[in-house]
């Protein structure tokens, strides 16, 4: 192991662009499906592992909400999302604000309660077992109505108090930050706060209308943002945090290599850029997979992977004094390699 990848693997990190149905590995594809009587088109792990292949966004959601299908009871989503704690604690993880697509199962007849309940008995449950601390972020699927989203909205008013903050996700070209402009007032009169998926797929235009229209804390992804020099330079005078997935954008050919990754380059533009791994299962690798790929890929130095470490938390939803003992333990993990 190089020295690197040893610094990578001692330092605490936080992940702050999980997708909890994107976790789904294929043995538990199969197991849920055994266990909830559902027919999917695979037998074998090897059928479900080539299926994993993809060449853009919507290949990729095509198998994603395939694969969703066989999540049914709340013991499915607590297990998944346990599985994930597991694995993101190996990694060095300290604390997650993950995503959760009510919408995704509530159109096929699951009630809401049925994934939150589950989610959250795993979450709630991961200081103890795993030394994790969490933040919860519901997304709306952006190629439904706005409409759609109100109604998703009226079901989590009972979890209000456990819900942190609501996100934007699904396909997104053709469908702008603008189209939700109603619900993100609503959700930040209730004081959640506000992320969006923009610049992946869709142009510059659509992170303006994240940051202008629906006044987010945080963009997901943001990529495409280097593309305009006015966004970048204002991205980084605000302090804006970028959630970005390496290993995604190299799945879904948002790069075509991962050495052409903007990572590096934005470190350079003084951009408080994170690393996440989106959806672990479906793209190769959970946090600090993402990390070493593109450090190795890129020429990422030791400054920038510890500075990648502390943006992880001060980019995510902890306070400030939350903040700190995380960012001592940094400098303390740095110091010792």
């Amino acid at each position: 192991m190089s020295d690197l990848d040893a610094l990578i693997d001692a330092l605490p990190k936080a992940e702050l662009h999980l997708h909890l149905e994107g976790s789904l590995e294929p043995e538990q594809l199969l197991e849920f499906a055994a266990r909830n009587k559902v027919d999917i088109p695979f037998k074998t792990l090897e059928e479900v592992r080539a299926a994993y292949e993809f060449s853009n966004l919507q290949d990729f959601l095509d198998i994603y909400y395939q694969g969703m299908s066989v999540l049914q009871t709340e013991a499915d989503f607590h297990d998944l999302t346990d599985a994930y704690l597991q694995r993101v604690a190996a990694d060095n993880v300290r604390h997650v604000e993950v995503f959760f697509d009510p919408q995704g199962h509530t159109e096929r007849g699951v009630p809401f309660d049925v994934p939150i309940s589950g989610i959250l008995k795993a979450l709630d449950a991961a200081k103890a077992k795993y030394g994790i601390t969490y933040r919860l972020i519901m997304c709306f699927l952006r190629h439904l109505s706005e409409e759609e989203a109100f109604k998703t909205w009226d079901q989590a008013k009972p979890w209000l108090s456990r819900i942190h903050g609501i996100g934007l996700d699904s396909s997104e070209n053709g469908h702008p930050p603008s189209k939700f402009a109603r619900i993100y007032e609503e959700a930040r009169k209730e004081g959640l706060k506000l992320v969006a998926h923009a610049g992946e797929e869709g142009p510059p235009a659509y992170v303006y209308e994240a940051l202008d229209e629906l006044k987010v804390d945080r963009i997901d992804h943001g990529n495409r943002s280097l593309e305009d020099e006015k966004l970048v330079a204002r991205l980084a005078e605000s302090g804006m945090t970028l959630t970005v997935c390496p290993l995604s954008n190299l799945s879904l050919c948002v790069v075509d290599d991962l050495t052409q990754h903007p990572m590096k380059k934005m470190l350079e533009l003084g951009l408080r850029a994170t690393v996440n791994s989106d959806d672990p299962a479906y793209f190769g690798g959970y946090v600090s997979q993402n990390f070493r790929e593109t450090a190795k890929a890129v020429g990422l130095t030791r400054d920038d992977i510890i500075t990648l470490a502390k943006n992880s938390f001060t980019g995510s939803f902890l306070s400030a004094d939350e903040q700190a003992p995380h960012l001592e333990a940094i400098d303390r993990v740095a110091a010792s390699h």
